[in-house]
């Protein structure tokens, strides 16, 4: 027997490997590497006071906490065709009833398949591969945000990595009763076939997951949020509405939008200063010419009510006042191969910070606390976060933390990270950070995620829905999206019109309600020397678009204040029990088949179901109200028995939302009185 056990859970060698099996919060966590296991980076925080139940019986171990129970068989192997004999080690995943949920795939006999698959590469690591036998009939929700309409991920194929617009979670929920965390940040790829799963990781020193078991999701996030750890409190900012544009190019513009929402009576809680409010990448603060006085900006801000928010990216140049300290410090991203170039922006070659060595991070938060804290903002936009290298060469970066394709993943993480930490330690619990990717754990540092860089397209909306409900079903709470799409919205067109009356009826039911984008036409900015600066999009705020316009979108942001209580305690369930804020149907209905499957629908918060309309120029939409609740129509007031699609009207001024209860009922009579606004 080569099984040994702890209170924990139990060790074994054989065949080579080392394989450690733990019991981890109310989960398990499963680790196995050629040599020793070490402790790389990964995405589990410690976890107090855990309660584990772990035997040893002859040649089977079982290692069970919270509902799930992980089953390992020893086994004597003997392979003829080399001649020699050798010892397995096989994992069933069980749930506490002793149900299998899933399990390594056999030897398979002449086949000589192998379930933890190392493979080496250059320089002494592995490529891995688990492949793992799973229901065949099961759904899969969650993996970060793709940019793809799929509500169940079963029979697909997802990367693992970053790119702009694209964000790696690899955490998955199961209709069969399982959450999967793969461990590892390295570049790589999931495969959710139908015969089997897989997961690779193109560079790694040992496999690293971890599971847990319970039919009813609230529960698995729950038991997630305590392995990975909690959201923050959402600041009462986080609330309301967001106005934000590709960019305010000085100070007075950002003041007169903010000064105008005042004056018109319109809610408004943060409003954003986008890139370039900085001469060069790197600066980390305000230009004087442009920006001359930000103590008086944020204080008029601040008698108005609201939040300033700045864009931080992670970009220097050699130009930059800090460039030098950073180089000379190690602290930037090397090129492993060819120039130390990353990314090529407005005439500017840069590098990017290395924000996974912790001197980078304290230096990056010192720089932000002296350029912006000192003035009281405490609200970052970490924008470029995945990072966005010039060209996704994964293999030939590298950071503190390793080889790129090893750790790549961890980058947006650290970057909240470094926000986090340093407010925290000014006595901040409440970090918020908007970001353009995260990383299993990034919640726990007020990862604020939006789906990147999207296009002004019915489609593109389509597919943010799909991203908001799979990244809270990875754990990652908040999400949000650039109302109206970030690229290619033209003001002076009535059919961008409908598009971004669509996408606003969503955001106002999202966990922020944010406009934002680079709209057409564009305006050139020019310094007082006589050059080009990066421009301006065309005005982006409600009363852009016209008086009908104004009207209809002043009445969704109303409608989200009069759901701010509502609001306010999503996202303290978020905070406390890791629950997302817009969630799949099947969340609170996993017992309902369709509402793992059913597409273009969440619920915002427990009790309000959303059936955004997606397609241009349409009138009448389809909802499906899953079974086991009665259903009210927020507009007409109609009541219907859930497990049926129903056909609604659905006018450009109205989108479909049901409640069941009563309790939010009066939050939502707005949606009964909207004002009309025409069909294009």
């Amino acid at each position: 027997m080569t099984f040994h056990s702890s209170d924990t859970g139990v060790l074994w060698r054989g065949d080579g490997q080392t394989v450690s099996i733990e019991a981890w919060g109310r989960g398990v966590r499963v680790r196995a590497a050629l040599g020793a296991i070490d402790e790389a980076p990964g995405a589990l925080v410690d976890v107090p006071d855990t309660r584990a139940d772990v035997s040893v019986e002859g040649a089977v171990a079982t290692v069970a906490a919270g509902g799930v129970r992980v089953v390992a068989e020893e086994s004597d192997y003997n392979d003829w065709s080399v001649g020699f004999h050798t010892t397995r080690l096989r994992l069933q995943v069980q749930d506490a009833d002793g149900r299998l949920l899933f399990e390594e795939i056999t030897d398979g006999g002449a086949l000589k398949l192998n379930a933890r698959e190392f493979r080496p590469t250059e320089g002494g690591d592995h490529r891995l591969r688990l492949s793992l036998a799973t229901p065949a009939g099961e759904h899969l929700v969650g993996m970060g945000l793709y940019q793809q309409d799929l509500v169940d991920l079963k029979g697909t194929v997802l990367e693992l990595a970053h790119r702009n617009s694209q964000t790696s979670v690899p955490f998955v929920v199961s209709s069969a009763g399982y959450g999967f965390l793969w461990n590892l940040p390295a570049i790589g790829r999931a495969v959710f076939g139908a015969n089997r799963t897989e997961w690779e990781a193109e560079s790694a020193t040992q496999f690293d997951w971890w599971v847990c078991a319970d039919p009813r999701p609230a529960q698995i996030a729950a038991a997630y949020a305590e392995a990975t750890g909690h959201a923050p409190m959402m600041p009462e900012y986080g609330l309301g509405f967001w106005q934000c544009k590709l960019r305010y190019s000085t100070q007075e513009e950002l003041l007169t939008v903010a000064r105008e929402y005042r004056r018109r009576g319109i809610p408004i809680d943060v409003i954003v200063a986008d890139f370039f409010h900085w001469r060069w990448m790197g600066d980390w603060r305000f230009e004087a010419e442009f920006w001359p006085d930000p103590a008086a900006m944020t204080a008029e801000l601040r008698e108005l009510g609201i939040e300033l928010m700045v864009s931080v990216w992670p970009q220097v140049v050699p130009e930059s006042d800090n460039w030098e300290e950073l180089r000379d410090g190690n602290m930037l991203v090397r090129t492993r191969r060819g120039i130390d170039v990353q990314y090529y922006f407005d005439g500017q070659y840069t590098r990017f910070l290395d924000v996974t060595e912790p001197r980078a991070r304290d230096f990056l938060w010192q720089k932000l606390a002296e350029n912006y804290g000192a003035y009281g903002i405490t609200a970052f936009w970490l924008d470029e976060a995945e990072p966005e290298y010039g060209a996704y060469h994964f293999e030939n970066y590298r950071l503190a933390a390793g080889p790129s394709a090893q750790v790549a993943n961890l980058y947006p993480r650290e970057f909240t990270r470094a926000i986090a930490d340093g407010l925290r330690a000014d006595g901040n619990d409440q970090p918020v950070s908007l970001v353009r990717a995260a990383w299993a754990g990034s919640q726990r540092h007020g990862a604020l995620v939006w789906s990147g860089d999207v296009h002004s397209t019915f489609e593109d909306l389509r597919a943010q829905i799909a991203a908001g409900v799979h990244m809270g079903a990875a754990g990652i709470p908040w999400f949000t999206t650039d109302i109206g799409g970030f690229a290619g919205g033209d003001i002076r067109e009535p059919a961008f019109h409908e598009l971004l009356v669509r996408w606003f009826q969503f955001g106002t039911f999202s966990p922020v309600m944010r406009l934002h984008g680079d709209r057409v036409p564009g305006t050139p900015i020019v310094d007082a020397h006589g050059v080009t600066r990066v421009g301006t999009g065309a005005d982006n705020e409600v009363w852009s678009f016209g008086e009908e316009m104004e009207a209809l979108l002043v009445e969704y942001i109303r409608l989200r204040e009069d759901l701010r209580d509502y609001t306010r305690e999503a996202m303290t369930d978020a905070h406390r029990n890791g629950a997302p804020v817009m969630r799949g149907l099947f969340f609170e209905f996993p017992e309902d088949d369709l509402s793992w499957t059913t597409p273009g629908q969440y619920l915002f918060g427990p009790d309000i179901l959303v059936a955004p309309v997606t397609d241009p120029g349409a009138t009448r939409w389809d909802v499906y109200l899953p079974a086991g609740a009665e259903w009210t129509d927020a507009r007409t007031g109609a009541t219907h028995s859930g497990g049926q699609t129903v056909t609604v009207d659905a006018p450009l001024a109205s989108i479909p939302v049901f409640h069941r209860g009563e309790r939010v009922g009066a939050a939502l009579a707005r949606l009964a009185t909207l004002p009309h606004v025409s069909q294009p």
